[in-house]
């Protein structure tokens, strides 16, 4: 009876050594792969996809490379290589966007638009920034970053952050100048 006690004695502690080197080695693991890059679920290359609804096309978007990363834990969808988006209004008139890389941010439905973002409406309207910000739900642009806007070739305002509506109906600048440049006949 000693010797079986003794025996399941031993055996308890080898297994309780054994469980706690196991779970110390797990949460070595689990450090690890938390720091372990992640790999897109999905790639495309020159990508081009439309937006159709009720028959007509809302949208086309342009990419040399899209990268699809929908299997993470905050989803998000990358295109390293810029965009060119192409958008009609209820009244079939042609607005773009481009920018050198885009990211967006599924769940919070967020696009963060960098280098050499241009926004022009199909009235020649004309928006340019480093950076620029589209919250997808509100319909809403904006940046903290130095901004250039134009209605036309003489007009101008340039500063230092602005939002606006999609639409561009509704401009919050925020530390800007308007300039007109106008040339005086003789």
């Amino acid at each position: 009876m000693l010797l079986t006690k003794k025996t399941l004695f031993i055996s308890l502690l080898l297994g309780s050594i054994s469980f706690v080197s196991c779970e110390s080695k797990f949460r070595d693991i689990q450090k690890i792969h938390d720091k372990a890059p992640f790999y897109p679920a999905g790639i495309a290359e020159k990508m081009r996809g439309q937006y159709i609804d009720s028959g007509r096309v809302k949208a086309i978007l342009v990419s040399e490379k899209m990268l699809d990363y929908s299997t993470v834990k905050y989803k998000f969808t990358e295109f390293p290589e810029g965009i060119n988006l192409t958008f009609f209004d209820n009244n079939n008139n042609k607005n773009t966007v481009v920018a050198d890389y885009a990211i967006q941010y599924t769940a919070t439905e967020l696009i963060d638009l960098r280098g050499n973002v241009v926004i022009t409406t199909h009235d020649n309207k004309k928006l340019e920034s480093d950076q620029l910000y589209y919250n997808q739900r509100l319909d809403w642009f904006y940046t903290n970053g130095k901004y250039k806007a134009s209605t036309d070739k003489e007009n101008f305002t340039q500063g230092v952050g602005v939002d606006f509506d999609g639409k561009l109906n509704i401009i919050k600048a925020r530390n800007s100048y308007a300039e007109s440049i106008k040339k005086e006949e003789n």
